[in-house]
């Protein structure tokens, strides 16, 4: 039937004209001024919109009409809580400016519908203004064409519902589930939830898991996960719970689970409910399944009991045996209470001859229909166990049958009702003397807590058969004490009469009360005549005070040494050994008076001796050095003389070699004095980050030339070497020192190889060594020569030590290297066989700071440096020295003050006066050395160079680090350019 549309506008008008009752809408809208709308006055809409605004506002649902261009919105009541503070203005707005938070995620909903498609969401969230508050709001709504009398749609209806209460509720619910969830995995106990009737999984958290193993679960029904439980019960009390809905509880269950497909099944026991769920209709859906693996405690639990059981019986053993008189009822006794707890066919006790080996049996325990074994037995008629048993080891078999050692003699083993056997032997001081026996007739699985029943009763008889035993000898050795005791008292007495130290006895008060004879031969006093005395009347006077704090200190002395006043009023040395019992002291004294003076002698003629060599190795090295130098000093001297001559003679051609011999002289004698240093490890070292690959590489062709074509030279480089903090001149005269004694070693040629490594030395190696835990760099030589003996690598390092012949060597060498090594934290070794060779390792510790590639070139006397303007403070107390270098640093263009002690130059700073570099020796007079003077300097002169120049390693001044940058040192005696280079080099460098 079709509607007349004069009468439904008649219809829409009325609606538009509703009186207001509770409504608002209808009058808002009645009273509105449309006309300042696109829609225009209310009177000239078209019936289309009339009728859907009556519809929205006679609706009890929140309902929305947008129309026309601008999609101008009116709504109704219900709507109102949905717009909060946005109404009433935002009536006959456009729609996207009334919902302009949101028009982006609504533009293309609605263009979609005014393209004539509807549109539906169910719970969008949209974060609304206007509300309550900004929050987060949930919507579902529908969108709806609306078309005008010619069929366009002009604007489309909405239907919205605000479902923030519902979502909210559900995500709590399920916050809620997931809280649960939660809960249950991490109970301690096992939780499953099963659904229907079949007890399908639904759920089962991690402890269920681990019990049952990583097998499929959810899903699976309670049957098809566990196969393995069909026929324990299992499932049916599943089915009962569910049929009876009345919850199941039990405690400490078996059950036999796989531990995962495939494997067999273990025991395991369980306490549990089975709880049914209940819907709201009270109809079971489900089972809870909550538990715990209780096996660890009900295996305690039966180890406990079982445990008091046999403690029962043992106390039961103890009583028996008490009670027992001979070997024999013990045995008895101990394999009844076996026979009867083990429930076996015979248990026994026998003694053994391992000679024969056989067992010895007087009694044993068998049950109803098994004969006694009492007699004696061969092992060896039964199998080829003996030897385990020699070795205290229990032998045990489960069937005769089946066992290696019995399968021979299985059917002698079955005749006397043993195929099944524990034979336990019993040792005495490590020796097999007994054997406690079990048999069984038929073959028979023996536990680990049956065996150990079996010790603990083998154990308690053997001590209580010992025990009678030993009372028995007691009483046998009691018979004859007094005998014993009267003869020993004889020979105590004998030993007291004849004894040649001397004995005695003190009491509390230490007064004698028992003297032997022997006093009167030693200290020349009669007994009777120290009896009553106190002991320290005989003590000589100085050594009372101490024999009185040795005594205080404890009553057993040994050794203890001290002088007695001798009859004749002469000292004896007496060393004591004292005993206390019974408030009494026995005193043991022997005289050392003879032993004393003879090692007293003997001390004096080694203190003699030491002296004696002290003096030969000081004669030897003042000799050696004055040979050496005057050798040295005649060169110079006599080039000095010559020169003298030529000069006066006006024949200067010649002056140069003569300069030249000189020189060389002068060079040797530094070398001899910085040799002598080395091995007294007070050289001058000047430590830096040395690469001892590059500087090996560097001396190769000097080392090939050095060792001659007889000798091969190989060189193993180690990867990633360690950098070591060191004076790589000093590392080089090492190397090379080292080199030429392998040579040295090789008459007929060889091999000579050096090697580099990274060692790491933990606390065990590093005490060895004498050294820090740590890194170091290992530098090694080694030879194919002579090798050394052990007595000449002991002496190897001493100065003046050698083996070359007489005019090849000063014996300074090695005592150099070592020197230098230790100076520089590290140590040298030597390994060496003879006739196998000799292997020679250097260990320097490892330098953890930067190492620079490449070095700066260091300015030489020959290098055009403008030094106008510098000027250099020198200050020495060798009035020559301090010469020499202002006349040589003048000659070169600097300024140059003077100054003889530290004193003096600081005075010169202190005034004022303003220098570039200081130059200065290290162990000046006057309370202030260089290295103080230094230090003065820069706190007045922060950015001030130093240069330190010395003929002696003032390690306690300079100290053994890097110097502080801007510091060099220069070791007496130098040459002349060497020393204006290094000026100009710290000059020129500018500020640090």
């Amino acid at each position: 039937m079709q509607s007349d549309p004069t009468t439904a506008s008649v219809a829409a008008d009325e609606v538009i004209q509703i009186e207001a009752d509770e409504r608002l809408m209808p009058a808002l809208v009645r009273g509105h001024d449309w006309s300042a709308t696109p829609l225009g006055p209310l009177a000239a809409w078209p019936q289309s919109l009339k009728t859907a605004v009556g519809i929205v506002l006679e609706a009890c649902q929140p309902m929305l009409v947008v129309w026309g261009p601008q999609l101008t919105s009116i709504y109704n009541d219900a709507y109102l809580p949905i717009l909060g503070s946005k109404h009433p203005g935002g009536l006959g707005q456009p729609a996207a400016q009334l919902w302009s938070e949101i028009w982006d995620s609504l533009e293309s909903m609605v263009a979609e519908v005014l393209a004539g498609r509807s549109q539906s969401v169910e719970d969008m969230p949209f974060a609304l203004a206007g509300g309550p508050t900004n929050d987060l709001r949930w919507f579902s709504f529908s969108f709806t064409p609306l078309r005008d009398e010619q069929g366009a749609i002009a604007g489309l209806l909405t239907w919205a519902m605000e479902t923030t209460g519902k979502v909210l509720l559900e995500r709590q619910q399920a916050a809620d589930r997931e809280r649960q969830h939660n809960l249950f995995e991490q109970a301690p106990g096992f939780i499953a939830i099963l659904r229907g009737p079949q007890h399908e999984f639904e759920f089962a958290n991690h402890a269920y898991c681990r019990l049952v193993g990583q097998r499929e679960l959810v899903g699976i029904t309670v049957r098809d996960a566990f196969p393995e439980v069909e026929g324990q019960g299992f499932y049916e009390l599943l089915d009962e719970v569910y049929r009876s809905g009345e919850r199941y509880v039990a405690s400490h269950v078996p059950i036999r689970l796989s531990p995962a497909p495939g494997l067999p099944a273990v025991e395991r026991y369980l306490d549990f409910v089975y709880a049914p769920t209940i819907d709201e209709s009270g109809r079971v859906t489900g089972i809870f399944v909550e538990g715990h693996d209780v096996t660890e405690a009900h295996l305690s639990q039966e180890a406990l009991q079982s445990h008091a059981r046999r403690q029962a019986l043992l106390i039961e053993l103890g009583d028996r045996l008490r009670d027992a008189q001979s070997p024999a009822d013990l045995s008895h006794a101990a394999g009844e209470i076996l026979g009867r707890t083990l429930e076996v066919s015979r248990a026994g006790y026998g003694t053994i001859d391992l000679t024969e080996e056989t067992i010895t049996i007087e009694r044993d325990w068998n049950a109803p229909g098994i004969r006694s074994l009492a007699g004696v037995l061969r092992f060896r008629d039964y199998g080829r166990y003996i030897e385990n048993l020699r070795r205290g080891e229990t032998v045990v078999f489960a069937d005769a049958e089946k066992d290696p050692r019995t399968a021979a003699r299985a059917a002698a083993l079955k005749a006397i009702s043993a195929q099944s056997v524990v034979n336990m032997p019993i040792t005495e001081d490590g020796c097999f003397v007994a054997l406690l026996y079990v048999n069984h007739a038929t073959a028979r699985e023996w536990t680990t807590d049956e065996l150990a029943f079996i010790r603990e009763v083998g154990e308690r008889t053997r001590a209580v058969i010992e025990r009678r035993r030993a009372e028995q000898e007691v009483r046998e050795l009691t018979a004859s004490l007094e005998r014993k005791v009267e003869e020993r008292t004889a020979e105590r007495d004998r030993i007291w009469q004849n004894s040649r130290d001397l004995l005695a006895v003190v009491d509390a008060r230490g007064l004698f009360v028992r003297i032997n004879p022997a006093w009167t031969a030693i200290l020349g006093y009669a007994p009777e005549a120290l009896l009553g005395q106190h002991f320290l009347q005989r003590v000589w006077p100085e050594d009372q005070t101490a024999t009185m704090d040795a005594v205080a200190a404890s009553q057993r002395l040994t050794g203890f040494q001290n002088r007695y006043r001798h009859r004749d009023g002469t000292a004896r040395w007496i060393s004591w050994n004292t005993s206390a019992e019974g408030g009494l002291v026995y005193a043991y004294g022997r005289d050392v008076t003879a032993e004393r003076e003879q090692a007293e002698a003997l001390r004096q003629a080694q203190e003699q001796l030491l002296q004696a060599q002290k003096m030969e190795a000081v004669g030897q090295l003042t000799g050696g050095l004055a040979h050496d130098f005057n050798n040295l000093l005649a060169g110079i001297s006599g080039s000095l003389d010559m020169m003298q001559v030529r000069i006066e003679q006006g024949r200067t051609a010649q002056l140069r070699r003569y300069l030249g011999a000189a020189q060389d002289a002068s060079r040797r004698a530094a070398a001899l004095t910085h040799r002598l240093l080395a091995f007294s490890r007070r050289q001058t070292l000047d430590p830096r980050p040395v690469d001892a690959n590059r500087l090996i590489g560097g001396m190769e062709e000097l080392l090939r030339r050095t060792i001659g074509p007889a000798v091969t030279l190989e060189v193993d480089h180690a990867d990633d070497l360690w950098i070591t903090l060191a004076d790589a001149h000093q590392l080089e005269n090492a190397l090379l020192n080292l080199s030429i004694n392998a040579r040295d070693a090789m008459p007929e040629g060889g091999e000579l190889r050096i090697a580099t490594a990274n060692r790491r030395l933990d606390e065990a190696s590093a005490l060895a060594l004498d050294l820090a835990p740590g890194d170091y760099l290992e530098l090694s030589v080694s030879d194919t020569g002579t090798g050394m003996p052990e007595e000449v690598v002991a002496r190897a390092f001493e100065p003046f030590f050698t083996t070359k012949p007489l005019g090849r060597g000063t014996g300074l060498g090695l005592s150099m290297i070592y020197g230098f090594a230790k100076q520089s934290g590290g140590r040298v070794q030597i390994q060496s066989r003879l006739g196998e060779g000799t292997r020679v390792s250097l260990l320097l510790p490892r330098h953890l700071g930067e190492f620079p590639m490449e070095e700066k070139p260091t300015a030489s006397a020959g290098v055009s440096i403008e030094p106008r303007g510098k000027t250099v403070l020198v200050v020495d107390d060798e009035p020559t020295v301090r010469m020499l270098v202002v006349d040589v640093l003048g000659e070169h263009g600097f300024a140059v003050l003077e100054a003889c002690d530290g004193a003096e130059a600081l005075e010169m700073l202190r005034a004022g006066m303003r220098i570039d570099l200081l130059v200065t020796d290290v162990g000046l007079p006057g309370g202030l050395n260089g290295r103080q003077l230094a230090d003065a300097s820069r706190e007045l002169m922060p950015r001030l160079k130093v240069l330190f120049i010395t003929g002696f390693a003032e390690t306690t001044v300079i100290g053994s680090d890097q110097l502080e940058p801007g510091m060099q040192v220069l070791t007496k005696p130098f040459a002349i350019d060497q020393l204006v280079a290094r000026v100009k080099g710290l000059v020129e460098a500018g500020g640090d």
